[in-house]
This record gives structure tokens, C-alpha cells and sequence, in this order.
């Protein structure tokens, strides 16, 4: 029978994501209602092991909901991957009482907490926090709405310039190695061309298709490029495309980090709320080392080692969408 967890603590870790604040809120308004003390945990793992660790009432979380970024900060920890690292943290947690975590982060902060919770028994939630979009076991990630939304926004600014100088742009969006805000903001800003990791870039189909739309008159032209897609992002397919289409009027945009900041979306809002409800919850129903997601608006809870074994399922669907709607 699992134990009773009576002290928690709570850290961001991996990248920064809208909606952050917002879990941490849930999580520690959610722990004070049910007779939980619980505890800040700063930039990540390194907190933990540098002993930088707060306690948090209802005041530490008033009037965050709102806002982008992590007041816990966030950090990644090379020394965290070590077992002395690991240790160090454990020490820390174990002088104040703290017998459970939530980790709110993406799947290396997962693999973190699976192999700190299996080495000294403490049972660890994980809350999917990335823009990326890529951990399985979830239809949202905390932030992802928010960054294809600050994407969209700025590919439609994007588009009113292409518009006035009848120019082809490539977009760059973040995702590392998924193809999912590509893959929404492309489709939702009428690209005609969305490059992802997820498939092989057929660049001889690309400038064909664009050859054929330049002999139509059509020369508004988006092409909308995830970070790590094989060519080698934005900037690669820019070169490529400049070479062979000489008589184009070829630009390149990157959007960059503009897309991991700003206050979250309404839905970020909510979906990092349930979630940092249903992370206490579990703690305090036994459900240990899960990590908590959201499938079809019904929580959903899967095995940590899980999450960061699989990635989210794609569609080849999208793609034809786009490239239908493009035509």
C-alpha cells in the first residue's frame, strides 16, 4: 500500500511554456485544500540540489494565471543526470519531509523524475509543459496552444507583406524535433507548404508545386518550416529555394523564442489547471508516477517511462489538408 503523502513540492523544468503558472497554481491551491504543505522547487532539478526550496501558501500563487513564463524558473540540470546529483536533491527534500513531487516539464524532465522517483521511493506526477507538443499520452501539452496561436499571429502579419510585394516567404517555427505547430499554424494561415521532421521533404515536389502556382500568378507564397526538419530548417530551405528559383522573391523569417513567451491562452489556462488539480489528486489517491494528460477532455494517465518512450501519433491527413487547400 502506498504511503500517505503529506508534504509535496512542485518545479518547472526543460524549456518554458505559457501555462506554467497557471499549473503551479492549481498545484498549490489544490495541496492547501487538501492539508498538503507544499513547496517551491527553483529552476528545476538544480534547485533541488543547490537547496533552493521555499514554502508556498495561497499567496504565493494570487495573480499568476495570467502570465507567461515560470515564477519557479526553470532550468536543465546536467548534474541532476548524475547519481551524486541525485542524491544531493534527495537529501534536500528528505530534511523538510517532502514525500511526493509534481514535475511539470517535457520528456527529459520525465526521465529525470522516473529515475530520482525509482532510486528513493518518491512518488513523481508529471504535467506535460512544452510547446512542442510531443509527449504521448495527451491531445494537449501546457503551451502549445498559446505558442501556434503567437505563430499564427505572426505568419498573418508575415502574409500582409508578402501580399504587398508579391514575395514567397519561409517561415521557421520552433517544435524541435515535432512538426505540430508547423503543422496548426500552417494549415491555419493557408500555407502552401508545411515542412516536418515527421516526413521526408520531397524538395523536388516543393519548388514544383511552387513553379506551377508562380505560371498561375500566384505569388503570394508561405512555406511554413519546423526547426528540425531535415533540410535543416528555415534558413536551409531559403537557400535552397533562392538557388533554384532565381526569379522568385524569396525571404526568410524566423520566428524564435517570440513563440515560447506572452500570457497564455484560455485554453492553456484550463487545460494546465485540471491538470495540476488531477496531479494532487493522484498523489493522494495512490496513482504514483504517471504522468497526467488529457484524452478526448477526459483525464488521462499514463506510466512516465511510457511518455518519454513514445511520441504523440500523427496523421498523414494534415499534409493533404494543407496541400488541397493550397491548390
Amino acid at each position: 500500500m502506498s504511503k500517505k503523502v503529506t508534504k509535496i513540492g512542485v518545479l518547472t523544468s526543460g524549456g518554458d511554456a505559457p501555462g506554467m503558472n497557471a499549473a503551479i497554481r492549481a498545484v498549490v491551491r489544490t495541496g492547501i485544500y487538501n492539508g498538503l504543505e507544499v513547496y517551491g522547487i527553483m529552476r528545476g532539478y538544480n534547485g533541488m540540489i543547490e537547496d533552493d526550496i521555499f514554502h508556498m501558501d495561497n499567496k504565493s500563487v494570487a495573480n499568476i494565471i495570467q502570465r507567461g513564463g515560470t515564477i519557479l524558473k526553470t532550468a536543465r540540470s546536467k548534474e541532476f543526470m548524475e547519481a551524486a546529483g541525485r542524491q544531493k536533491a534527495y537529501e534536500n527534500l528528505r530534511k523538510r519531509g517532502i514525500d511526493g513531487l509534481v514535475v511539470i516539464g517535457g520528456d527529459g524532465s520525465f526521465r529525470g523524475a522516473q529515475r530520482f522517483s525509482n532510486e528513493f521511493d518518491i512518488p513523481c506526477i508529471g504535467l506535460p509543459g512544452t510547446i512542442d507538443k510531443d509527449i504521448a499520452g495527451t491531445d494537449y501539452t501546457i503551451g502549445f496552444d498559446t505558442a501556434v496561436n503567437t505563430a499564427v499571429e505572426a505568419i498573418d502579419k508575415i502574409r500582409d507583406t508578402a501580399d504587398a510585394h508579391d514575395r514567397l516567404f519561409v517561415v521557421e517555427v520552433m517544435g524541435r524535433d515535432a512538426g505540430y505547430i508547423a503543422l496548426h499554424s500552417g494549415l491555419a494561415t493557408g500555407a502552401e507548404s508545411v515542412l516536418i521532421p515527421e516526413t521526408r521533404t520531397d524538395v523536388e515536389d516543393l519548388i514544383s508545386g511552387l513553379t506551377e502556382k508562380e505560371k498561375r500568378k500566384k505569388l503570394v507564397n508561405l512555406v511554413v518550416v519546423a526547426e528540425g526538419d531535415e533540410m535543416g530548417g528555415g534558413s536551409e530551405i531559403g537557400k535552397i529555394l533562392k538557388n533554384r528559383l532565381p526569379n522568385m522573391d524569396i525571404r526568410i523569417s524566423i520566428l524564435g523564442h517570440i513563440q515560447r513567451g506572452g500570457a497564455p491562452s484560455c485554453q492553456d489556462r484550463i487545460i494546465a489547471s485540471r491538470m495540476g488539480y488531477h496531479a494532487v489528486e493522484s498523489l493522494l489517491s495512490g496513482r504514483h508516477n504517471v504522468m497526467v494528460g488529457i484524452v478526448d477532455d477526459k483525464m488521462h494517465y499514463i506510466p512516465l517511462d511510457t511518455a518519454v518512450k513514445e511520441k504523440q501519433a500523427f496523421t498523414s491527413d494534415w499534409l493533404k489538408i494543407i496541400k488541397i487547400l493550397a491548390s
